[in-house]
């Protein structure tokens, strides 16, 4: 092996299932950053992504390493990934040679050898893997693979020649499958991981281009033994022989369980009586870890002595305590950098004030005293009571400290540490400023759709001057009380209400509210009092007047005015303001009722108007000029008249044509062909026309219609009546709308001779 070394380290702690911590130590980037790494002798940084440990010249070695050690105590596990190229001239007289080592070193390289040893120094204790291409004995190209777990001090410093059992390996000649001269990189990966039989052990995998080359277990021997701290590199020489060694993506993976503090300094005290404590170190575990119960957690105390009994670790002075936290669920590393520093001090708790909210006034606040800050000390506890001499006494303690209701004053609290160190103090109960409000009304139009609600803005109630306030809105004094059923700030806005009351809840900036009743007040509406419905003629007009006194008028017909003239028949409307507030009034005005003549009696010359409807008193009249209260007219000529019918509204009048039929008081029905029979079949075109005789004693003896054609000759069934007088009647419907009903009653003499 006349070979040099090429380093290049890369360190990554990955997070693995969100447990997992992954640092990284690396040289990437075109051109290669070597920040961090120390580069020794002729390696050298050319340009590009690679770094070139030795060019194809005799005589040369070089190296790069991390500039700062790795514990690797508490690994079981770790993986180191580099791509290789081995190319170059060579030499006349050997060709090329001589290869590399990959290394974990106790003892960073200060020198280094040239040729055989493949860069590495004489005793160098470690892990080294070489990757050799010069056969020493026939001086001829090879590629082998050598494992040393121990001290480099073969023939001649060469690990070739090392073969100390259970700590090295030699693979065969791999040229011919796996040769490392080439123009191209080659990739390789090394793991190595605790040997679950072996502790003291390394399993060790190595692959070229994934082809897996060894696969076994390492004892340490030599100055490996007990080795926890080293350096990566690599490095690489040449010799009589010469090649250029080239390295680039080469990465180191530690992974290690994530902590979120290294180191931890709690109160701790001793016993005044005892001069000493104890503390449960396994509380402080979820400052370490979020959730202990996922990792194996340990103690160490001075000198690395295991601690067995961690819930209940006694101390007399200053201790420092190591804590490994290890992943059950992975072989990666575990995570020794956690420590707790017991340092013990006195104890003693502080006095303190705590201030409360005196809402609404009640002249109480309610306080949660275990939120005094008398003490640092975590994992305490209080107990309080209400004087100092309970306190001693041990009497009266306050069982609901979380909502204690008091007055301005003091109560005493007395305090305990984990490691049973007491002190009392004396906690100052005070007042905030009462929240100053004062009870306000709203007054709000009523709403026209239902006059006994108005809308409200509750957010203008003038209820405090105080800034820096917030207010709540609720619709009864319990609910502002329990914080139930708030209104919310929106709909408080536009809050429809009757008359009643709300509340609201003012909080400042310490939380402390007080309690506003607002009274609502829905103004009703004024209407006008002397604007009425009206009942006129249908062709009348007349004036709407809503009245003095309102602010403005807005009328359906577009008026703006007090009053409107010249309107009919109709429903109309006016919105009058007063105030704020808009009323809407409707006003009707009627058609006057027409009265109806509902029948006319007709008794010879003498009429009578029967009227119903309309207004009365009824007016009468013959000729629409000469009006009469009386609804009897007499002598009436005999035929067609008209009579005039108006109420006590004076409208036009209703008007009806009458027939006074031609009156025969005697019949001589002696066929004679004079006076022989009354005829009324003049009227045989009206309406349910009936003509009825009777005698003297009302008894019906005759009715004329149309099959008698309306007439009476004096007989009954053929046979002549006595001679005397005899009533009669006619009755019909006049042929118009409303089919007034006549009656026409008379009487008629009838002579009859034997």
């Amino acid at each position: 092996m006349k070979k040099t070394l090429l380093t290049y380290f890369y360190i990554i702690l990955l997070c693995l299932s969100g447990k997992m911590f992954s640092q990284t130590y690396q040289l990437t980037g075109n051109p290669i950053v070597t920040t961090g790494w120390d580069l020794v002798s002729s390696a050298n940084i050319a340009g590009g992504d690679f770094v070139q440990l030795t060019a194809d010249t005799g005589g040369l070695y070089g190296a790069i390493k991390l500039a700062s050690p790795i514990n690797l105590k508490y690994c079981d596990k770790w993986k180191v990934e580099f791509d290789f190229r081995i190319d170059g001239n060579g030499t006349t007289a050997f060709g090329r040679g001589d290869g590399f080592t990959f290394w974990y070193l106790a003892n960073p390289p200060a020198g280094f050898v040239s040729g055989g040893g493949l860069g590495i120094p004489a005793n160098a204790n470690g892990l080294m893997v070489g990757f050799d291409i010069f056969n020493n004995t026939t001086e001829g190209q090879m590629s082998k693979v050598h494992v040393l777990y121990g001290t480099n001090n073969g023939l001649n410093n060469n690990i070739e020649y090392n073969n100390t059992p259970g700590s090295t390996f030699h693979s065969p000649d791999l040229i011919t499958t796996q040769p490392f001269v080439g123009p191209t990189y080659k990739h390789v990966e090394v793991n190595g991981e605790t040997d679950p039989a072996n502790p003291a052990n390394w399993l060790i995998k190595i692959r070229i281009d994934g082809v897996l080359i060894t696969d076994q277990s390492f004892a340490p021997s030599g100055g490996a033994i007990g080795m926890t701290t080293g350096y990566f590199g690599f490095s690489a020489a040449t010799g009589g022989a010469s090649a250029r060694h080239s390295i680039k993506n080469a990465k180191i993976f530690i992974d290690k369980v994530p902590i979120l503090t290294n180191t931890i300094t709690p109160f701790v005290c001793v016993n005044p009586a005892t001069g000493t404590g104890t503390v449960d170190l396994t509380s402080y575990n979820t400052q370490f870890v979020a959730n202990p119960a996922n990792y194996i957690i340990t103690y160490f105390g001075p000198g690395g002595v295991p601690i067995t009994n961690p819930t209940n670790f006694p101390y007399s002075g200053s201790t420092t305590i190591t804590v490994v936290v290890k992943d059950p669920s992975s072989t990666l590393c575990d995570n020794g950098d956690g420590v707790i520093k017991l340092n013990p001090t006195p104890f003693a708790a502080v006095d303190v004030t705590l201030t409360g909210c005196n809402n609404n006034n009640a002249g109480v606040a309610i306080f949660d005293l275990t939120t005094a800050a008398v003490t640092t000390v975590t994992g305490v506890t209080k107990k309080f009571y209400p004087t100092l001499a309970d306190l001693n006494a041990g009497t009266n303690e306050i069982l609901n400290p979380t909502t204690y209701s008091s007055a301005p004053g003091f109560i005493y609290v007395k305090v305990t540490t984990p490691q049973g160190c007491v002190s009392n103090a004396k906690i100052t109960l005070n007042h905030f400023a009462v929240v100053t409000v004062n009870d306000a009304t709203l007054r709000a139009c009523f709403i026209e759709t239902n006059p006994s609600t108005g809308l409200f803005n509750l957010t203008n109630a003038s209820v405090t001057t105080l800034g820096g306030i917030t207010k709540k809105y609720y619709p009864s004094l319990a609910d502002a009380q329990n914080g139930t059923n708030e209104i919310p700030a929106t709909a408080a806005a536009a809050y429809t209400a009757p008359n009643g009351v709300v509340y609201i809840k003012v909080t400042n900036g310490n939380g402390c509210y007080a309690i506003a009743k607002v009274t609502l007040i829905v103004i009703a509406p004024v209407y006008s009092a002397v604007l009425k419905d009206k009942t006129i003629c249908m062709e009348d007009k007349t004036t709407l007047d809503a009245g003095p006194g309102f602010s403005s008028y807005q009328w359906s017909t577009g008026a703006t005015t007090q009053s409107i003239s010249n309107v009919g028949v109709g429903t109309y409307w006016v919105k009058i303001k007063t105030g704020d507030c808009i009323a809407t009034q409707k006003v009707t005005i009627f058609p006057a009722e027409q009265p109806v003549i509902t029948n006319v009696d007709i008794s010879t010359t003498t009429i009578t108007i029967n009227v119903m409807g309309g207004t009365p008193a009824y007016q009468y009249s013959m000729d629409n000029i000469n009006w009469q209260d009386s609804n009897i007219f007499k002598n009436v000529p005999r035929g067609d008249n008209k009579v005039y019918v108006k109420d006590a509204y004076d409208c036009e009048p209703i008007d009806i044509t009458i027939v006074v039929p031609n009156i025969i008081n005697v019949i001589t029905p002696n066929g004679d062909g004079i006076n022989d029979a009354i005829d009324y079949s003049a009227l045989a075109n009206k309406k349910n026309l009936v003509f009825n005789v009777f005698d003297r004693y009302g008894a019906k003896i005759h009715q004329g219609d149309k099959s008698t054609r309306y007439r009476w000759d004096g007989t009954i069934a053929g046979r002549k009546v006595p001679t005397g007088s005899y009533w009669y009647s006619v009755t019909w419907n006049e042929n118009d709308k409303k089919n007034t009903p006549f009656k026409y009653s008379g009487w008629v003499l009838v002579k009859n001779r034997d």
